[in-house]
Formats: structure tokens, C-alpha cells, sequence
């Protein structure tokens, strides 16, 4: 890292710095891919899309309450589910408020999950009926791979003093393992992901791609489910081919215009982080924006950490702070720059909303600050050589993070989700917001823990181990 002095001036000359970190293994892949044309147009398939939605909207219609689960659970497994959020929600809500008595393990297990994910409250005591009297599961369920299966997956949607579904976590887990290669395709893959990565923790497009190719081996199959994932998945992979290409043009121009040889080129990956909260067509615009705060993110906190002295430090929280172009005027020309792209890029967020939206950029706009007086905090503490308490490093590194700024720039885009309410909630660093942000932070730095010593960021693993007398180690 260079050397920072806190006697430099704002007009002091900044030597080049030589990038620290690898650059993107991406180029401009993205920027010159052009895909293979379709067999057919994408109106046609846009078309036949459409047709084949009326046709999985009638097997809603199904008469039994499983019937009715599996095809919730398929449409999940295929991420095609947000095409037919009123017929699940109608479905659940009356699956939840009706009498259910299977003895299947599977089945149970299946409503338990899926009326979880819905948010509709299932007890765990639904399980009882597979236990003895000593609360131990009937030996007979560890023949059931499929339904042990579905109890792994279940389980993990467990809350807070919920034991029994952390035991079964472990059981079914251990008799998952010890079959795994019995089992034959598509079970077997089935459990090999979930044991990998539980179902409710896996990323809804990669488990869609693998499941088109499963789900036609599955004994009750649906053409007309399966070609209609199929389509979906290739129209929506071309829009986000499209995003992806504008959004990294974006970041070539604005990365050789501001000079941002110092920082991370990771635009792809900022693309990823926004495309796992939201992947479907409507939500192009919430995308981006938040891609956008990502790259901004890293941007701020590469200059902070690796670029700027600690006068330049304070100058560039106090403009971000003013938020005004007369602020410009406090810093050096290679900052100039850089804080008059921040500028023109929540001008753009507000151009790309409704006039009734363009509020929420305020929003932005105060989480930004908030995430750089944090910033200058930890490179006041670098300076000074102060070594801060545990308590003290985590309240200030978690919002270091970005993630209380992601989960205000979550909302942004999202069109009439997102109420002034919900803006304000996520602002105000609820507990929700600061324990994603904690867990952010340690998940990190635990991947980074011993690079990051030389960077004004003192891990808090190293606060924990000072606040102990202890080395790191």
C-alpha cells in the first residue's frame, strides 16, 4: 500500500500507484460477445412462452393438495415460479388454511418448506408423527431417501430455538451420506447438490439448470412445464447478456475517464451480486442500479484504502457529505474526477425512475455518506495506529461492509415493492440489516484475513485477539 503522511496537502502531487490488485480474468468478453442467433425469433418464442403459461395455469386446477405441492415445488425447482405468483399464493393460502394428514415424510416435509418459503407458518411438531415416544425418528423413515431428502431441505428453514429441526438436520444428513451412492439418477444428484448446499441456501438459476435437464427423467413429468422453462430461461439469459454488455461498456468508459487504475475491476462480479437478488425481466432497472452501487462501493473503498492520503481522506468524505459540485473545489484533480462521476451517476439513478420514484435516490445518496464517514473512521484508525475494541471494529466494518448501502440500493429500482417505509426501515440499519452486514464482514474477512493487514481495514478477528492479549493466531 503506499505510504500515507497526514501533512499532505489537497494540492500535493499523488505518484502512480501500481495496481495491487489481479486484474478482471473478464477483459471485454462481455462487451464484444454476440450470442448465437435463436432457431426461432424471440417474439415467437415470446409467443409460444405465453401460450404454454395458460396451460400450467390450468393444472392449478389439480384435485389433490400434493398434486397441487409438487407443482408449486417444480415451478420453484425451474425458476419460472414469478410467472405465477397469484395462482401459488391462492394455492398456498388454502393449502395452509386446510387440513392435511399424509403420512408421507415426503410430503409432509414438501408443504412444511414451501409454505415456509411463502412465509406462512408451519409448526415443526408437523414431524411428530415420524418420532417415538423419546422424540427419535421410526427407524423405517432411513429407507426413504426421497423423503429424507425433503426433510434435509425443510430443516433448514428453521428459526431460532428450533432444535428439533437442527436435529434433523443431522439425521437425515447422516442418512443421505451414508446411501449416496446407492441412489440412481435423478435422486442421486438431487442429494449430492443438497448435501453440498441445501436447497433454500442454492441459487434459484443454477438449480433451474441443473433441474431442466432432471426433471424430464422425473416419473410424472410435464412437457409443456419443461418448454416453457427451457424458453424462459434462454430469454431472460439473453436480456441479461444485453445488461451485461451495457453495464460493462459503462464501466470501461467510466474506468479509463476517472483513472481508476488503483481499484478493482470487478464489474461482472458486481453484476452477479445484483442479479442473485433479482433475476426476472421486470426488475432490468433495479439491476442495474444496484450493480452500479456495488462497483461504486469498491470504487470508494479502494480509494479510501489504497489511493488517498488521510488529508485527502477527510476532503473527499466532507464533499461526499456536502453532496454539492462546488465541493469539487476541495480535492485533487484525480479525485475531482472521481467524485464528479459519483455525482453523475445518482443523477442517471433518478433519470431511470418515475417522477414519483426519484426520491429514493436520496435514500441512496444518505447511505452513501453514511458508508463513507465510516471509511474515513477506519483510515483515521490506520493513521493513528490505533487499535480499536471488538465491539467498536464490527459497529463500524459492518457498515464498511456496503451491505446496509446494498440493502437500501436493493430497493431503489424495484418499481411499487418499494415504499417509503421500507426505504426508511432499511436506512435506519435495522437488526436484520446490520446482521447481513455482519455476516458480510466476518464471512470477508475470514477469506482475506491475512492479506488484509496491510490495508487500513484492521480486520476484527485481530480487535478480538487485542481486546484478549492474544496474537491473532
Amino acid at each position: 500500500m503506499a505510504s500515507h503522511d497526514a501533512t499532505d496537502t489537497a494540492t500535493t502531487a499523488v505518484p502512480e500507484v501500481a495496481p495491487v490488485f489481479l486484474p478482471t480474468v473478464w477483459g471485454d468478453f462481455f462487451i464484444n460477445y454476440s450470442p448465437e442467433p435463436f432457431q426461432m425469433s424471440e417474439e415467437r418464442m415470446t409467443e409460444r412462452s405465453n401460450q404454454l403459461k395458460e396451460r400450467i395455469i390450468g393444472l392449478f386446477s389439480c384435485s389433490t393438495i400434493v398434486e397441487q405441492l409438487n407443482l408449486v415445488d417444480t415451478l420453484q425447482h425451474l425458476s419460472v415460479d414469478h410467472h405465477f405468483h397469484e395462482q401459488i399464493d391462492s394455492t398456498l393460502r388454502s393449502t395452509h388454511a386446510g387440513e392435511f394428514n399424509s403420512s408421507s415424510l415426503h410430503d409432509v416435509a414438501l408443504r412444511f418448506r414451501i409454505l415456509r418459503q411463502q412465509g406462512l407458518w408451519v409448526s415443526p411438531d408437523v414431524f411428530s408423527k415420524f418420532k417415538d415416544e423419546d422424540g427419535a425418528f421410526h427407524v423405517n423413515i432411513t429407507n426413504d431417501p426421497r423423503g429424507l431428502l425433503s426433510l434435509y431441505n425443510a430443516a433448514y428453514l428453521f428459526i431460532h430455538g428450533e432444535t428439533e429441526l437442527e436435529e434433523s438436520i443431522s439425521f437425515a444428513r447422516q442418512h443421505l451420506e451414508s446411501m449416496e451412492g446407492k441412489l440412481e439418477y435423478p435422486l442421486a444428484e438431487q442429494v449430492r447438490r443438497a448435501l453440498h448446499l441445501p436447497l433454500p441456501r442454492t441459487l434459484k438459476r443454477v438449480e433451474a439448470l441443473h433441474y431442466m435437464s432432471e426433471y424430464k427423467q422425473e416419473p410424472m413429468h410435464n412437457s409443456s412445464i419443461l418448454e416453457f422453462a427451457k424458453l424462459d430461461f434462454n430469454l431472460l439469459q439473453r436480456l441479461h447478456l444485453k445488461e451485461l454488455k451495457a453495464l460493462s461498456r459503462w464501466w470501461k468508459n467510466l474506468y479509463q475517464e476517472v483513472g481508476l487504475n488503483y481499484s478493482r475491476d470487478r464489474v461482472v462480479e458486481c453484476y452477479f451480486w445484483a442479479y442473485t437478488a433479482y433475476y426476472e425481466k421486470e426488475y432490468t432497472c433495479a439491476r442495474m442500479i444496484l450493480a452500479k452501487i456495488i462497483a461504486i462501493i469498491i470504487m470508494t473503498d479502494d480509494t479510501y484504502d489504497v489511493r488517498a492520503t488521510l488529508v485527502e481522506c477527510r476532503q473527499l468524505n466532507e464533499a461526499i457529505q456536502r453532496w454539492e459540485e462546488s465541493a469539487t473545489s476541495l480535492l485533487p484533480e484525480y479525485l475531482q474526477k472521481f467524485y464528479l462521476m459519483l455525482m453523475s451517476t445518482f443523477k442517471e439513478f433518478e433519470n431511470e425512475l418515475k417522477p414519483d420514484e426519484k426520491c429514493r435516490v436520496s435514500f441512496s445518496t444518505k447511505a452513501f455518506q453514511i458508508l463513507s464517514s465510516n471509511y474515513l473512521q477506519e483510515a483515521e484508525w490506520f493513521h493513528q495506529n490505533h487499535k480499536p475494541r471488538f465491539n467498536d471494529q464490527v459497529k463500524v466494518s459492518s457498515v464498511c461492509s456496503g451491505g446496509p448501502w446494498v440493502c437500501v440500493g436493493l430497493l431503489v429500482g424495484m418499481g411499487d415493492t418499494a415504499t417509503k417505509e421500507a426505504l426508511e426501515w432499511a436506512l435506519g440499519c435495522t437488526d436484520a440489516v446490520r446482521a447481513c452486514a455482519e455476516v458480510t464482514r466476518f464471512m470477508n474477512d475470514l477469506a482475506s484475513f491475512k492479506v488484509q493487514i496491510t490495508s487500513p481495514r484492521l480486520p476484527p478477528l485481530y480487535c478480538l485477539s487485542f481486546d484478549h492479549d492474544d496474537t491473532p493466531d
